[in-house]
């Protein structure tokens, strides 16, 4: 038998590492070729890797969590008789499959930016093909998931030193080199109990700001008294749900949020579509609501060019996109994702329900690729039947404008001076203020809910 090193393939242009999501395998399992072995994600998406050769895992490398470079190795295999020993980092193929992940859409997601450290330019090994030296003095410090830039991680190991041992003074309760370089002189301070475990928040995602925020320290949750092991249950912070956080956090901390709230009758829109529901059926289609309120937003958008902008904060330029890709916020049971409707305005209201069926269902399933998920210029976000009364939506950051749609319900309103039920339905939107003055976010909404009010006028502008 021969031994040989799987290690993690190129995931994409520009992708340099990927975080491990989950380990599908564990050492002893015995798996066959194309066997799913590891889900890895990116900047770009979720990929489940699959194994490019039958054999024996011997011992994986890489805790749920960490950040392993491209080309480093991942799996260490026991291959039977005369199998190659060629790396797939060599040229061998392997399947990387993108994994869809949804959330609530009140908050939304787009792929994170490329950290601003530095990056390894020779593959780096995990911390089991060195084993860590013991620390020069105890400080009882142990935190199985650090945080840390790929940068520091390669200086550590170089030195042997455990990570989990380390104790941070970085933002966010990241270790940085001084921290390692502290610990091997001995000079790493103590926690004030032994027994606390460090839970760092969600590292904060690098944005091109003019001004540091201030570090602030590791938060550190003590277990109850008593068996914490019965009381508590303990799970890696990792995967989407730390994306979600970056990127959330990024949002909330760049851009300046402001939310415009108003009613929208869409009487004459559900009507409308109870009426071209049939033939699009007969088309293969199912018709729902979200389909004219993409084509309005559109509508609308093509009259305030403004709102389909991004600030580029390394230039300081705002760039005006020429081209209509909006975001429909997906919720699924592995978290947030954000699948894109390319060139909405050159879609008939047949080819955008048609897509959002598909990348609808791709979502649940876990089908999305990597292009789906990107280049939204307008995202929007509904709860569906639980959209309450209104909810304040956070900005898919650099969008600068996201629309909330809410609950359908019949209320009273006034028409030709009588009061008669209406089916009514909350808009709330939210704008980058840095952008989007009070006065130019109202009137888009007030150009949306005309649409959606009157969705005939759709029809005669629809291009």
């Amino acid at each position: 038998m021969a031994r040989w090193e799987f290690k993690l393939p190129d995931l994409g242009e520009g992708v340099t590492e990927g975080e491990i999501v989950a380990w599908l395998v564990k050492a002893g399992d015995v798996v066959k070729e194309d066997a799913p072995i590891i889900e890895v994600m990116t900047d770009k998406a979720t990929m489940t890797i699959t194994s490019p050769k039958a054999g024996t895992i011997v011992s994986t490398h890489g805790k749920v969590g960490e950040m392993v470079a491209i080309h480093a190795t991942v799996a260490t295999y026991e291959l039977a008789g005369n199998a190659s020993v060629r790396e797939a980092g060599d040229g061998a193929e392997f399947s990387a499959n993108a994994s869809v992940e949804a959330h609530a859409p009140a908050v939304t997601l787009a792929p994170a930016a490329e950290p601003a450290a530095p990056v390894p330019t020779q593959p780096s090994r995990p911390s089991e093909v060195h084993p860590p030296v013991a620390a020069p003095a105890d400080t009882g410090y142990k935190n199985d998931n650090p945080l840390a830039t790929p940068a520091t991680r390669k200086f550590a190991r170089e030195r042997d030193v455990d990570l989990t041992r380390v104790p941070p003074t970085g933002d966010q309760g990241r270790v940085t080199q001084k921290d390692v370089e502290d610990f091997l002189a001995g000079r790493a301070t103590a926690p004030t109990a032994t027994s606390h475990v460090a839970v760092p928040a969600a590292p904060q995602q690098a944005a091109p700001v003019t001004s540091a925020a201030p570090s602030r320290e590791p938060v550190r949750i003590t277990p109850p008294a008593g068996d914490a092991k019965t009381l508590e249950d303990r799970i890696p912070f990792a995967g989407m749900r730390r994306k979600i956080a970056t990127k959330m956090s990024q949002s909330k901390q760049t851009a300046a949020h402001f939310t415009f709230v108003e009613e929208c009758d869409v009487t004459a829109l559900k009507e409308l579509r109870a009426r071209l529901k049939p033939a699009a059926e007969k088309s293969g289609v199912k018709l729902t609501f979200l389909p004219f309120i993409v084509k309005a937003v559109v509508a609308a958008l093509k009259k305030h060019p403004q709102l389909n902008t991004a600030l580029d904060e390394s230039t300081n330029e705002l760039v005006y996109r020429k081209y209509y890709n909006i975001g429909m916020a997906a919720s699924t049971d592995a978290g947030l994702m954000v699948p894109v409707i390319k060139d909405a305005d050159r879609k008939s209201l047949l080819d955008v329900a048609s897509e959002i069926e598909r990348l609808g269902s791709d979502a649940k399933a876990g089908r999305l690729k990597a292009e789906d998920l990107q280049g939204s210029t307008f995202t929007i976000t509904s709860l569906g039947a639980q959209g309450g009364l209104f909810a304040t939506p956070i900005l898919n950051f650099p969008e600068v404008g996201i629309l909330g749609i809410h609950q359908m319900k019949q209320k009273p309103v006034v028409k030709n001076n009588q009061i008669v039920i209406g089916d009514v339905m909350l808009l709330s939107l939210s704008f980058d203020h840095r952008i989007v003055d009070g006065h130019v976010g109202a009137a888009f909404a007030y150009e949306i809910i005309g649409y959606l009010e009157n969705p005939d006028r759709l029809f005669l502008e629809m291009g």
